[in-house]
């Protein structure tokens, strides 16, 4: 079963992150943002398959559904 600590450790594995933070209510629709180098010169789809690459059967097994926010650093940088 996927738990965000799961998830979160499963992107770090496979893509580059700055920072990746990961939350559900309810085990099995889950929200996360990711900042990551990979994400420079992407548009938001792009950036969005990197994460499902990064995530691969889990996202057609165990997890329902994911809300991503993926920002480059320099974006991050700006909102915070």
């Amino acid at each position: 079963m996927a738990t965000p600590e799961s998830i979160k450790q499963h992107i770090e594995t496979s893509l580059p992150c700055e920072l990746v933070h990961v939350e559900s209510d309810d085990g099995r629709h889950f929200s996360a943002i990711i900042v990551s180098i990979e994400f420079r010169g992407k548009n938001k789809v792009q950036q969005h398959q990197l994460v499902y690459r990064a995530l691969g059967d889990r996202m057609r097994q165990e997890i329902h559904a994911l809300s991503m926010k993926t920002l480059t650093p320099e974006q991050w940088a700006e909102a915070h």
